[in-house]
């Protein structure tokens, strides 16, 4: 397909050629319309000419008979110009006047008329071209016929000297047109093809590849920038998968070995139903984590895809931390830590509480196994609180163990990322992910700060619905 043919093809063009001849009928009904209205205008100047010759020649006639209306009307007529004049008898036969070949129907009646004609100076020859012109008779007393006319000399010419400006203006217009709707289509077709370019090379795996935004404002940068904001999000989903997947081969590898390695042992050296049974035993403590570790990769999963906005109803933030710190009083204890409750309620929350739930449950897992005071004797408290900022809900846990450096701060946060001091203690590193994936489902975000001594992780959320974009 050639440039021009696709350029012709395009939507744009289209639209301009519709546009083009809308507008071109358009101008072509006015210049029609002020041709017709100027003519009218000719006309009617032509009439009123008319009317006035006549009235004046009516009165030479009363005042000195038809000898003076025969030389006035003969003085007339021998002057250059459109006007034409004719006296004839009530038989028809003329007196006075430059008219030859003048029908008889037409003296017949009083009234205006349009007729072809011949002035007498032009002879009668063959070559001589009758014109056109509007005339008027009137009927004089004694039976005598009075004829005034105009040639349409004057409107003929007004035509061609309004034609050749109004068929110029037209084609001007249209030629106008024509270019305009290439430089229109060229433009947008430009854009498409720049936009079909993009898109090609994302779909051969270049997902940072981004529509072109010109800054104008239009419906082109505001599609585009809906595009990239999709795209931005597909890439950061798929980043997600990708990292999740690398994250279980590296992972999950260890411990799926170590069940299986267990297994195996307990096959070999396993000879009374004791070691079979503790054998069984160390087995299904692994499998119980691991599918504590899928479960939370399931849930981090739905929380990122937006799955979970349909369980989303209104429910108090403040009762839920109580709930979660009743739950995990009795393992506090146990750890020898003191869990401390300070809640501001009630808190109305619009969002997922079964997630909401889960992620502050993570926050105070993770206080309990990694918030025990370095120096003996230290405050072992684990605090939570609920607070109101600004139109949003905060859930906090905070303790006085070792806390998180800040430059770690924005690592740790990614699934099965664990600090060095942490490798030795139980768990998967999922806890912040989930966390942070549950604030950013519900449009907050997911805070760590000092605690001085110890972390302080704040769950911030919004109170009204949150709507994804």
């Amino acid at each position: 397909m050639t440039a021009l043919a696709k350029l012709l093809r395009t939507t744009a063009f289209k639209i301009v050629a519709v546009y083009l001849l809308v507008f071109a009928l358009f101008a072509a009904g006015i210049i029609l319309y002020l041709g017709r209205h100027t003519q009218q205008l000719v006309l009617s100047q032509i009439t009123e000419t008319i009317d006035a010759e006549i009235r004046s020649l009516d009165e030479q006639y009363r005042i000195g008979g038809i000898r003076r209306l025969v030389e006035t009307v003969e003085r007339r007529a021998a002057q250059p110009g459109s006007n034409l004049y004719l006296v004839t008898t009530y038989s028809g036969d003329t007196i006075a006047g430059n008219l030859t070949e003048t029908p008889n129907s037409v003296l017949e009646r009083q009234g205006w008329s349009e007729i072809s004609y011949r002035r007498s100076e032009e002879g009668s020859g063959t070559a001589a071209r009758p014109s056109r012109a509007v005339v008027r008779v009137f009927f004089l007393s004694g039976g005598f016929r009075l004829l005034v006319g105009r040639d349409f000399e004057e409107r003929d010419r007004l035509r061609q000297i309004l034609a050749r400006p109004a068929m110029f203006a037209f084609v001007l217009i249209v030629v106008m047109g024509v270019a305009g709707g290439i430089f229109v289509a060229r433009r947008v077709l430009k854009r498409i093809d720049a936009m079909t370019a993009t898109g090609e090379r994302i779909m051969l795996g270049d997902l940072s590849g981004r529509l072109m935004v010109t800054g104008s404002g239009d419906e082109f940068d505001r599609l585009a920038n809906s595009l990239n904001a999709m795209l931005e999000r597909i890439e950061a989903l798929m980043t997600g998968l990708k990292q999740v997947s690398d994250n279980i081969a590296h992972d999950l590898k260890t411990p799926l070995t170590r069940l299986r390695n267990r297994a195996e042992e307990a096959l070999r050296g396993a000879k009374t139903e004791a070691g079979y049974r503790a054998a069984l035993e160390s087995t299904i403590e692994e499998s119980a984590g691991l599918i504590r570790t899928f479960d939370a990769l399931l849930m981090i999963a739905r929380a990122e895809a937006g799955e979970a906005r349909k369980g989303m109803t209104e429910f108090d933030a403040a009762d839920v931390a109580e709930s979660v710190a009743e739950l995990y009083e009795p393992l506090a204890e146990q750890k020898g830590l003191h869990l401390e409750v300070d809640t501001k309620g009630p808190l109305p929350i619009h969002g997922n509480r079964e997630l909401v739930g889960q992620a502050l449950a993570n926050l105070v897992d993770n206080a309990i196994k990694h918030g025990r005071p370095e120096t003996p004797g230290s405050n072992g408290e684990i605090r939570i609180s609920t607070g109101q900022e600004a139109g949003h809900v905060l859930l906090s846990v905070a303790d006085h163990g070792p806390g998180i450096p800040v430059e770690d701060r924005g690592r740790v946060v990614e699934r099965f990322v664990r600090l060095e001091t942490s490798r030795s203690r139980p768990g998967a590193g999922l806890g912040l992910s989930l966390a942070s994936a549950v604030a950013h489902l519900h449009g907050g975000e997911l805070r760590l700060e000092d605690n001085t001594p110890g972390l302080q992780v704040k769950l911030v959320l919004p109170t009204t619905p949150h709507e994804r974009t």
